[in-house]
């Protein structure tokens, strides 16, 4: 029985004493309370449980989602959802832990993200929050962020500004607003085919009237006594019965087969 309590007992240590840095992760060999300076490599690590115990740090590209109630310019607060993308340059592992500890992510990106975050929605009115400055908001928020966070060691990958709630008339309103410039689209779209059609009309009433001037101005004399000599030459040579009254200038038929 003693024999297995050993037994047992230098299991559970070899098994404390060895640990496995993944791919993603940074290690740091903790002795005494001295962190050393070269990082532990990918892979397994053995080490003294006793005095040394090895602290991994994720490099990874890491997501927080955060909702928050925010300022806008006019004075409103509404709700919003945003996600933040970032990771700890590998090279700074080490002075995260020590500056901030393993609470990194609360301590040093989440305070600062919503602070950073308030202070640029207030820069903007609801409407550009909701539709039309959501990429300037994420670029400004980022930018903001970096310049806060950066020196530390984190790199900010991106920002997502994903759903926004604005208070119930603030929506009705802008959904008034583009009701009224699609009928306004709609009402140019009509005045333009009415303008086209007019313009068509004039056009075709040119041509008509330029085909009757151009008829009007080959019928002569000559052309017309030209044209009644043919046609009563035509009349005499049929053989249905009619009786013809003219003034020697324009006949007319008054009976006939």
């Amino acid at each position: 029985m003693k024999k297995l309590t050993i037994l047992i007992a230098i299991v559970l240590v070899a098994i404390s004493s060895c640990t496995i840095v993944r791919p993603g992760e940074v290690g740091m060999i903790q002795k005494i309370g001295i962190i050393k300076t070269l990082p532990v490599l990918q892979g397994s690590k053995g080490f003294n449980p006793f005095v040394s115990k090895i602290i991994k740090i994720n490099v990874r590209v890491t997501e927080v989602y955060s909702k928050l109630i925010v300022p806008t310019k006019e004075g409103l607060s509404i709700d919003a959802q945003i996600s933040l993308l970032y990771h700890i340059n590998p090279d700074s592992a080490k002075a995260v832990y020590v500056r901030f500890g393993q609470n990194y992510e609360e301590v040093a990106i989440m305070t600062n993200f919503r602070a950073t975050t308030r202070e640029v929605t207030a820069r903007y009115y609801a409407t550009e929050l909701y539709a039309t400055e959501r990429e300037k908001i994420e670029s400004a928020i980022k930018e903001q962020m970096l310049i806060a966070v950066n020196k530390y060691g984190f790199i900010i990958d991106a920002v997502l500004l994903k759903d926004i709630v604005l208070p119930e008339q603030i929506t009705k309103a802008i959904q008034n607003k583009v009701q009224a410039q699609q009928e306004a689209m709609q009402m140019e779209y009509v005045i333009l085919k009415q303008q086209k059609e007019a313009e068509r009309i004039v056009v075709e009433a040119e041509g008509i009237k330029k085909s009757q001037d151009i008829i009007n101005s080959a019928m002569t004399e000559a052309a017309l006594k030209y044209k009644y000599i043919d046609m009563m030459k035509y009349l005499s040579t049929s053989s249905n019965a009619k009786v013809i009254i003219t003034n020697g200038q324009v006949p007319i038929m008054v009976g006939g087969e």
